[in-house]
């Protein structure tokens, strides 16, 4: 990895979350971009490739081995009774960096025809950086990591509902060992869990419509620090989705999705210019209880309601399939403006044979400078394995 690419007060700015109040411009009229921030955004990477190639499109598509990282209640209908899902994404691929990626494995078993354990992990490294401070002085390299451990129950209720549970244990070391004038940072721990239900209404033909819903990543914050005020909030969220699949014939089938998707995080306060009261804010913004700022987080953006739906975030995907055996995917993912505006378009391609099966997935690439999205002409890929107790 390029030295120069990344320094300890980039990693600060991960560590932190907010690390310090957004500033406004002298037009009172006018507003910066103020985006939803927090640690660990790792979790907010899309850990598939074959959701990866519908825009990020997960929550209510048909169930498979990487349901859980979606939406969990997908798992006991699935047709199979055992999954399991690998999936490699380099990230930042695009600069020419060769050692940042995302490694994800999950899968489930069926323990009857109600109910699934499932099991997954999500590790994310960095690469090997050369540490300096804000003054650039050397601090030496290091190996900034992360990762995600998750263990779920899901059960069906009826032949069309499903609810889901998972628990999942987060490790984030960016920079443990390190000190900046005077703090010396640690690995931050963090436990959350997940709640999801599903509805399908697809026939036997394979037609209908899905629903789903899920309450992810609400837990508590992470610190890196020793001091108590200085832990930040998680990337809990709210999303909810639908999807409809026409079934041409007996062979040809083709999936529409629509995800919404909520950070449940409170917004970033702005500054007002006067650094004594900017710091009374900064620290009432950071006091808040972890279940008061997943509600929170509905009401207090700085411009109202207005600025509340900008941080909706939008995927539209598409998925052709051909004999259960062959599948075209294609996606776009939409980001306000303000609120970090990733926007692009995606397209996969997926095959199967018997039990084994092969997801890719790539990303148009799109924007540019800090806006350039980290997968821009990235060709992720996954394992997918079904098998039955027989």
């Amino acid at each position: 990895m390029k030295r120069k690419t990344f320094k300890l007060a980039a990693l600060l700015s991960l560590i932190t979350g907010v690390g310090a109040i957004q500033a406004q411009g002298q037009d009172t009229e006018y507003r910066p971009p103020n985006p939803v921030t927090s640690s660990v955004p790792f979790l907010r990477i899309s850990p598939d490739a074959r959701a990866g190639g519908m825009g990020d499109l997960g929550l209510a598509t048909t169930p498979d081995a990487s349901s859980a990282f979606w939406n969990l209640a997908k798992t006991p209908f699935t047709k199979n009774d055992i999954g399991i899902s690998l999936t490699y994404t380099p990230w930042l691929k695009d600069l020419g960096l060769n050692d940042v990626y995302l490694l994800t494995a999950t899968g489930y078993v069926k323990l009857d025809e109600l109910q699934a354990l499932s099991a997954s992990v999500r590790y994310f490294s960095l690469g090997n950086i050369q540490f300096t401070n804000f003054s650039g002085t050397d601090l030496g390299e290091g190996r900034p990591r992360e990762f995600g451990v998750d263990f779920g129950y899901s059960r069906k209720l009826s032949d069309k509902i499903g609810l889901g549970i998972a628990l999942r244990y987060i490790n984030s070391n960016l920079a443990a060992g390190q000190e900046v004038d005077g703090t010396t940072y640690k690995t931050g721990h963090a436990v959350a869990g997940d709640l999801s239900f599903f509805y399908t209404g697809v026939n036997e033909n394979g037609q209908g419509w899905n629903f789903g819903a899920a309450l992810s990543n609400l837990g508590t914050k992470i610190g890196y620090t020793n001091d108590a005020k200085q832990k930040d909030y998680i990337p809990a969220n709210l999303g909810i989705g639908t999807s409809y699949t026409a079934a041409i014939d007996e062979t040809n089938k083709i999936t529409f999705g629509l995800d919404i998707n909520k950070l449940l995080v409170p917004t970033p306060p702005i500054s007002t210019g006067d650094f004594q009261q900017d710091s009374a804010i900064l620290a009432k913004y950071r006091d808040k209880s972890v279940v008061g700022s997943w509600f929170s987080s509905f009401g207090d953006a700085p411009d109202g309601f207005s600025e509340e739906l900008k941080e909706f975030q939008f995927s539209v995907g598409a998925e052709y399939g051909y004999n259960e055996q062959f599948f075209v995917r294609a996606g776009y993912f939409y980001e306000n403006k303000d609120k970090g505006n990733r926007k692009y378009f995606t397209l996969g391609l997926g095959l199967k044979y018997n039990v084994f099966g092969l997801n890719f997935s790539y990303l148009v690439p799109s924007g540019s400078g800090v806006n350039r999205n980290p997968l821009s002409n990235t060709l992720r890929f996954g394992l997918v394995f079904d098998l039955d107790k027989e």
